[in-house]
């Protein structure tokens, strides 16, 4: 077994945790030389013993993992941080996932892209805002990336299917599982025409820790971000400051300071990020990274 394969082995491990892949993709860092990663080797990093380690040896050698690691396989393309396709800007990122399950067109990964996010609760504003605002960026060949979420992230892929733009889709479930239940049209149709990504295995359902951990992706995968609409202490606002931390440029669509929904845009800018109030201004962000 290879190591990519022990990673995603290891990704749909339940015994294993995100702090006990990242050690282990560390540990790897650190002896780059290593060829095999062995179950007696992913203990002595993880330091294991008694019950820990003797649940991990038996989920690690169940029959019901390595039929779901050939049935993840055989739905999915499976991206491991190890490979060449893994995209670049987001292994930079802080703790990286480790793997990555998708569908659609890989080629999509490394190409310059925005993302777009807004409030769930969205008004009319941000169907504006996206229509005057994406025409020039998806003219320009950048791919729109979004969350799949009620609100503004159905709106930006929608306007990029329409449009015959590419859209890349960051979701919070296994890819087998449609959430919100609306939009599974859409999302069968972005893994045809786009991009599907999560770093969670086939029948994953909706978890509370699974959205901000779709965030950084989303965060991660871009060089600009935009945000259209948001509230105070928003999932948005969360997004753009991961986002911030990992110097990407975030742009804020202003608005007026009556609407509960423009007072995350407007604190964005008061903290520094661009308002925009055109196409232009956001293709000008690319060309000045």
């Amino acid at each position: 077994m290879t190591i990519r394969d022990v990673l995603i082995k290891l990704r749909l491990c339940s015994e294993i945790t995100y702090i006990g892949e990242n050690k282990i993709f560390d540990w790897l860092q650190q002896n780059p030389d290593c060829q095999e990663l062995p179950l007696s080797l992913i203990i002595s990093i993880l330091k294991l013993n008694g019950e820990k380690r003797a649940r991990l040896i038996k989920s690690f050698n169940s029959s019901s993992l390595q039929n779901e690691v050939s049935a993840n396989k055989l739905n999915s393309v499976a991206v491991t941080i190890m490979d060449r396709d893994y995209p670049f800007l987001l292994k930079e990122c802080y703790r990286p996932p480790i793997v990555l399950f998708m569908r659609g067109n890989l080629k999509l990964l490394n190409q310059q892209s925005l993302a777009v996010v807004g409030a769930r609760q969205r008004t009319g504003y941000s169907i504006e805002a996206i229509r005057l605002l994406l025409p020039d960026v998806v003219r320009n060949n950048k791919v729109i990336v979004s969350g799949l979420a009620a609100g503004v992230d159905t709106l930006a892929h929608q306007f990029s299917i329409a449009n015959q733009a590419d859209t890349i889709a960051v979701i919070g479930t296994g890819l087998d599982i449609y959430y919100p239940k609306n939009n599974k049209n859409l999302q069968m149709e972005i893994a045809q025409k786009g991009l599907l990504i999560s770093e969670y295995g086939l029948h994953t359902g909706p978890r509370r820790n699974h959205f901000p951990e779709r965030n950084r992706i989303i965060a991660g995968l871009c060089e600009c971000l935009l945000v259209t609409e948001a509230k105070h202490h928003s999932g948005s606002l969360i997004t753009a400051n991961l986002a911030l931390q990992e110097n990407r440029t975030v742009l804020a669509v202003p608005g007026s300071i009556s609407s509960p929904l423009s007072l995350g845009c407007n604190e964005l800018i008061v903290a520094g990020a661009t308002p925009v109030i055109n196409g232009q201004q956001i293709l000008d962000e690319f060309y000045e990274n």
